[in-house]
């Protein structure tokens, strides 16, 4: 009989160190850029490539991959991603075979509810516990309630599914296995970019294909990304950022302000060379995502920062709540009180804390100010500033 400890014995291999490997740590969950990440990635590719004339046994394969990969992220919280998927897609069916208007628009505020009641609860319960408290006098002790990682970005992926269906912009999936591997696909799944529905899933079933400019983009992508997020935000953030920002009044004004430029370049390399290392994968993987970043500090204005900043997010935000509210259909007045609303929101949905929240509203002011500006000077919508002027 085959002996597996004296296996291990022969290779010298301690059995519970390589079983920490593989399990959940709370205190090192994975991402892109640890060393665990590329040896597992390395055998999943084998694998991939091995059924890439089989698609309903990839995506099967790629679907498992993808919760085993929030596991290692988030832990047991992976039957959240479940959860959320199995609802959403049963949703979505019943409200394109519901004929009464108001009967579906029940069935999104369902969806609403899910989405936006499991983001709240893990999310926002002792920030708004704490708020509460304040304003009547009492105490709220903060419940210690893990975070699961990503769970801001696949709500509101998975919403943007049930309300397209909605809106009759796309047809609900008739596979649940085809949600699932829309919903748990890796490259996006912690940190996005927030991919649309009308956007993956017409490419789910489509035979798979990386031409050579894909995987040299992709590769390119996976190392320009871990070099932005690896190397020079976290060299800038341990050596620079951190030791100001813990100490500023042992730092000149100058330092001081070189620490807050060290901050805004460490931020954008961590989210953009993530957000890089994610469609590179995806473009490996033979899959498309949309550019989410878009050299956002060569921005002009607020309005054009905006387009080039976390592109996923921000567009989700306007077709999704902007829109929602009324847009610019109503008046201008009503346009800008939709810029702060949309914007304070998207503030809170950074982090449940009043920095968050102050610096959303300020960002809306901002986008509100410069839209009656544009209004005043006569300047027509998508105008840029060219020369000396941009200068």
């Amino acid at each position: 009989m085959w002996n597996i400890d004296g296996l291990f014995s022969t290779l010298n291999i301690d059995p519970e160190r390589l079983r920490s490997v593989f399990i959940y740590d709370p205190q090192a969950p994975m991402i892109f850029s640890s060393g665990i990440f590329l040896w597992l990635f390395a055998a999943f590719m084998l694998v991939y490539l091995v059924l890439q004339h089989r698609a309903t046994a990839r995506l099967l394969f790629v679907t498992l991959f993808s919760y085993y990969f929030y596991y290692k992220s988030s832990g047991t919280y992976f039957f959240l991603l479940g959860l959320v998927t199995v609802c959403d897609f049963f949703i979505a069916r019943l409200i394109v075979r519901e004929p009464v208007p108001l009967l579906r628009k029940a069935w999104v505020g369902v969806s609403l509810s899910i989405n936006l009641g499991l983001l709240c609860y893990f999310k926002y319960t002792s920030f708004l516990g704490t708020f509460l408290a304040s304003l009547t006098g009492g105490l709220f002790e903060p419940l210690d309630i893990f975070l699961p990682v990503g769970i801001s970005f696949f709500t509101f992926q998975s919403l943007s599914y049930t309300i397209d269906v909605y809106r009759r912009q796309i047809t609900p999936l008739t596979s649940l296995l085809d949600y699932a591997f829309y919903v748990s696909f890796f490259p996006q799944l912690v940190a996005g970019p927030i991919v649309r529905a009308r956007d993956f899933i017409p490419q789910i079933r489509r035979p798979l294909f990386v031409s050579k400019e894909m995987f040299g983009r992709g590769i390119f992508l996976i190392v320009s990304g871990l070099f932005k997020k690896a190397v020079i935000s976290d060299y800038i953030s341990v050596n620079f950022v951190e030791r100001i920002f813990d100490n500023p009044t042992l730092y000149s004004g100058v330092e001081n302000l070189m620490g807050v430029y060290g901050y805004a370049l460490q931020i954008y390399c961590d989210f953009s060379g993530y957000s890089d290392m994610a469609i590179g994968i995806a473009l490996l993987l033979g899959f498309h995502f949309n550019i989410n970043f878009d050299s956002p500090y060569k921005s002009a204005s607020i309005t054009e920062f905006w387009r080039r900043w976390h592109i996923s997010l921000s567009s989700w935000l306007r077709d999704y709540l902007y829109i929602s509210l009324g847009g610019n259909r109503k008046g201008k007045i009503r346009q800008y009180v939709n810029l702060i609303i949309t914007m304070f929101l998207g503030g809170l949905w950074h982090g449940a804390s009043w920095n968050f929240v102050l610096w959303g509203m300020m960002h809306g002011v901002a986008l509100a100010a410069h839209k009656f500006w544009m209004t005043l000077t006569g300047r027509k919508k998508g105008t840029e500033s060219r020369g000396i002027r941009r200068f």
